[in-house]
């Protein structure tokens, strides 16, 4: 495996795992709110609401991954 193909599968990986934590979130938090505010909690609604959490924590997974991957690395002091 070359060196790209690894930080592309790093990249996947990263976000992919926001993905599910967004989508578990958008699944507890979101439909969680839409019935407290006595809005009809269809399927379609709580669908668009995962939907909308995973695609935000892929993006969100993503981006950390980016800016963590790079960011200078100190110099050592010689």
């Amino acid at each position: 495996m070359t060196k790209k193909e690894k930080e592309t599968a790093m990249a996947a990986a990263a976000a992919g795992v926001g993905a599910g934590v967004g989508g578990f979130g958008g699944a507890t938090a979101g439909v969680l709110e839409l019935a407290a505010q006595g809005a009809a909690v269809t399927g379609l609604t709580a669908s668009a609401v995962i939907g909308a959490g995973a695609i935000v924590g892929g993006c969100v997974a993503y981006g950390l991954f980016r800016f963590f991957k790079k960011r200078a690395k100190p110099k050592p002091i010689a």
